[in-house]
């Protein structure tokens, strides 16, 4: 392949880094409607003449090459092993945590354990991520082996709303819940129900071995699938040009068995949540629900997510500039402060569902505080409402037992077996905040106080040239049994945002490293 480029500049760029030009020509092919097999030639003909080079060895943006050609191969095994006699990227936990899901789609469950060992013994970063990733898919390698059993136990438990403590994701919960209000569903804008079996020319199944550029048709609309699919526990998202139109662009979301309960909490948001703050909290735009599967078709946005900014920093070693951490705080207390005003909890709050929004246009200085002007569209959105728990269907003195089963997200009252309800989502926020300033999951240690009492606090110390306000966030968040939160997280928020504002330095610096985190994040 030949590439071409008349800037004078991109000259000098190549002649740096010659994997560049080849960038560009791949993100153009993706973006087009090129066919799998011109598409793999291309990514073959990269690989081939850079899997020699040393200076890409350990080279992230090459490490997502080889991924592109490996989910357009059925050869996973002889692609891999050629990866490793090159020695590509062994100590990027990338490589073994999506090789592994590869693996687990295609149900070789032996063979995606003895990934993550791999990788877990040869150290490759971040560790902790990729430790964390072996225990979500043992959990729902645990889940598939004893789901038959689990539900015939949990649909033969009687709920009984008047008792203290439900478990709000138990599957008789989640069944009488969706019985209660499939009235209310069948009125939804978009909702579009259907007793038989999905049907069309693809067979869903086959997306997740080999799905770019494969045709899903529902609805009367074309969605033309474009690259790798994001792989949860039990549904895949992909990116989709409606009807091969490169402008109009969603996310589907393929699950099995069908779930129709998030898109119930999507129209929730849509009725409780002001108009200047929807776009924290993303937009479905219609469900296809099959007996089969669900198809749920979501706004796209394309900048990643906190997690990546995290990572960003994780592999250059350097800490994230605390005025960045200060500014992410204040748009997840807000969100948080919001939703649970409204009556909403998320129940999955982590940094992988937190995509990241930039603005249209460049950020001035006015503005932050009333997120207006740019600032209306940085920030933040909160996805994935499989979790989500609307409280208007439930007593107003309710608390909930049950453990969300996600690995260094399980709040304290989890931990101990104690009710809970806002703390799910607080103590999630804890964690990422954690992440932010420690770039390490966070672990908790009880404390005696002077009362006679205890309280909880992260283990990792507070540096000390950071602002008290840290402290004092963990120190009320992680001790908190109020069945109200808002105020607390409002006065939080309030107190984060005077700090940021006390000094026009400050929002001057968040600003240009919020350009620059775009710059990057956008060419990796």
């Amino acid at each position: 392949m030949t590439v071409m480029s008349t800037d004078p500049s991109d000259n000098a760029s190549s002649l740096l880094d010659p994997l560049l030009p080849w960038l560009l020509s791949i993100k153009k092919a993706l973006d087009s409607s090129i066919s799998s097999l011109e598409l793999n030639k291309i990514l073959l003909d990269c690989i081939g003449t850079f899997k020699h080079n040393p200076q890409y060895k350990n080279d992230p943006r090459f490490l997502k090459i080889w991924l592109l050609y490996l989910e357009g191969s059925d050869d996973f095994e002889n692609v891999f092993k050629e990866m490793e006699e090159n020695n590509i990227c062994r100590g990027n936990s990338l490589l073994y945590e999506l090789y592994a899901g590869f693996l687990e789609a295609k149900e070789n469950w032996k063979e995606a354990y003895m990934v993550y060992q791999t990788g877990i013994l040869r150290k490759a970063e971040p560790l902790e991520r990729l430790e964390r990733a072996k225990v979500l898919f043992l959990d729902r390698l645990s889940y598939r082996i004893n789901a038959s059993s689990l539900q015939k136990t949990d649909y033969n438990e009687s709920m009984e709303m008047e008792k203290s403590c439900v478990n709000p994701w138990s599957a008789s919960t989640t069944k009488e819940l969706l019985e209660r209000i499939n009235p209310q569903m069948m009125k939804y804008a978009g909702y579009h129900p259907s007793k038989k079996a999905y049907s069309g020319d693809v067979a869903l199944s086959s997306l997740q071995n080999s799905s770019r550029n494969k045709i899903v048709k529902i609805g009367g609309k074309k969605y033309e699938i474009k690259g790798c699919p994001v792989k949860g526990g039990f549904a895949q998202v992909y990116k989709a040009y409606v009807n091969s139109n490169p402008d109009e662009v969603v996310a589907l979301k393929i699950q099995r068995p069908p779930f129709p309960w998030e898109f119930h909490m999507y129209r929730q948001l849509d009725q409780r949540i002001p108009d200047n703050q929807s776009s924290s909290f993303g937009y479905a735009h219609r469900l296809h629900l099959f007996s089969d599967y669900s198809i749920l078709v979501c706004d796209y946005l394309s900048h990643g997510t906190l997690q990546d900014v995290i990572n960003s920093y994780v592999v250059t070693g350097k800490p994230m500039e605390e005025v960045l951490c200060i500014y992410y705080t204040i748009e997840m207390l807000h969100m948080l402060e919001t939703l649970h005003g409204v009556g909403i909890i998320h129940g999955d709050f982590k940094p992988d569902n937190l995509l990241i929004r930039y603005s249209r246009s460049n950020l001035t200085e006015d503005g932050f505080k009333e997120r207006s002007g740019p600032w209306r569209d940085q920030g933040l959105c909160l996805v994935d409402w499989g979790r989500g728990i609307d409280l208007h269907l439930f007593p107003d003195d309710i608390e909930f037992e049950g453990d969300c089963r996600t690995s260094g997200f399980r709040c304290v009252e989890m931990q101990e077996r104690k009710p809970w309800t806002f703390q799910v989502d607080t103590y999630g926020l804890c964690v990422v905040i954690h992440m932010m300033l420690h770039h390490s999951y966070m672990e908790i240690v009880k404390k005696g106080t002077p009362d006679g009492g205890y309280m909880y606090l992260p283990k990792a110390p507070f540096k000390r040239y950071w602002s008290d306000l840290w402290k004092d966030l963990f120190t009320k968040l992680l001790n908190n049994n109020c069945t109200n939160d808002s105020e607390l997280l409002r006065n939080l928020r309030k107190s984060f945002e005077d700090n940021l504002l006390s000094d026009d330095k400050l929002l001057r610096k968040l600003k240009d490293l919020l350009a620059k985190q775009r710059l990057l994040l956008c060419s990796a």
